[in-house]
């Protein structure tokens, strides 16, 4: 990025949704009362010259409720969960209790057979680095002033951004909690990042 510049990307949580509201490692588009409060929140986003979202049902359909024009990232998909996908926590965990109990303690364990979390955290790490660099390398000419970004993406993205971005310990993914039609604010500049915290979009709130 050029000497002086700051780029600024906006991540929010999903609307609420079936999978969400049973805590379950599925996709789901929005439910009504989650696309409701999406586009009651639309007027409320920060100015942004560029809107991503993730590949999901839950991120694209909140992405339309919020009128964004986004681009689909797949760099950005939730974490992979392999074989547990479709289940809920609890199902998981009443069937294999030390499998759950290793995942949430090692950030490095994949009883799933899908992803580690020190995988997603270097994954949307470089995601993220990548944009302070460039924030929009297929764009025809270079943004004339800071880059402002916004990507709707999962609550795991964005504790992945925070963990990568502060230089946290992984295991602190686990202590962070991102709420539905959250706007989480990183700004990037001389290689570092600095985090404004999560807050409601106006007119989400139930």
């Amino acid at each position: 990025m050029r000497r002086g510049w700051v780029v600024r990307i906006t991540l929010v949580a999903p609307a609420v949704s079936a999978a969400l509201r049973q805590v379950r490692f599925d996709d789901a588009p929005p439910d009504a009362a989650g696309v409701r409060r999406a586009a009651a929140a639309a007027a409320a986003l920060p100015h942004h010259d560029m809107a991503f979202t993730a590949p999901s049902d839950a991120c694209r359909g909140t992405a339309a409720a919020l009128g964004l024009d986004a681009a689909v990232m797949p760099e950005l998909r939730d974490l992979d969960v392999g074989r547990w996908r479709g289940r809920s926590l609890d199902e998981v965990g009443q069937e294999a209790p030390e499998e759950v109990a290793g995942w949430l303690s090692d950030p490095a364990a994949a009883p799933h057979g899908g992803e580690t979390l020190l995988e997603l955290v270097e994954r949307i790490g470089a995601w993220l680095d990548a944009r302070r660099e460039d924030p929009a390398p297929a764009a025809p000419a270079a943004p004339a002033r800071d880059a402002r970004l916004l990507a709707v993406v999962e609550p795991a993205v964005v504790r992945a951004s925070l963990v990568h971005a502060l230089g946290l310990p992984a295991p602190t993914f686990w202590r962070l909690d991102v709420a539905p039609l959250t706007a989480t604010e990183l700004s990037g500049r001389a290689g570092r990042w600095n985090l404004r915290c999560g807050h409601p979009l106006a007119g989400s709130a139930p």
